[in-house]
């Protein structure tokens, strides 16, 4: 499994890419793509939507299942990657090259894990 150490993760498997002290990028992970299996179908909250640390900001349909996406931290939506919306087996192809929605006014990040702490969490995912 790959964890890139330049990213933070959630104990719900979404990865989070710091842009600045303020604004970061958020997607789902490796770990998350590969137990949902192919993805058909991503709902993402609007431009200005406000999101909150441990609550869904949207929803990922695979061939399994419809599972929410939990924010990992808390602030506003600032853009979401529209790219993905009409082709969202980007996901599965590079998750982490793959962001789903950008936010900013950023609060609420001491939950998230670096790269080592998340793969040793994932051990007991599996």
């Amino acid at each position: 499994m790959n964890n890139p150490t330049n990213l933070k993760y959630s104990k719900t498997h979404e990865w989070v890419q710091m842009i600045d002290d303020s604004t970061a990028l958020i997607g789902i992970t490796d770990f998350a793509q590969e137990a949902l299996g192919d993805i058909v179908f991503v709902n993402l909250p609007e431009p200005g939507d406000s999101v909150e640390a441990g609550t869904p900001f949207g929803d990922i349909e695979s061939v399994k299942a419809v599972s929410d996406m939990i924010c990992p931290v808390t602030g506003k939506v600032a853009e979401i990657n529209a790219v993905v919306i009409d082709e969202p087996e980007l996901i599965n192809s590079d998750p982490y090259g793959t962001w789903l929605i950008k936010v900013e006014n950023i609060t609420n990040q001491e939950e998230l894990l670096d790269a080592v702490d998340y793969a040793l969490f994932c051990e007991t995912e599996a």
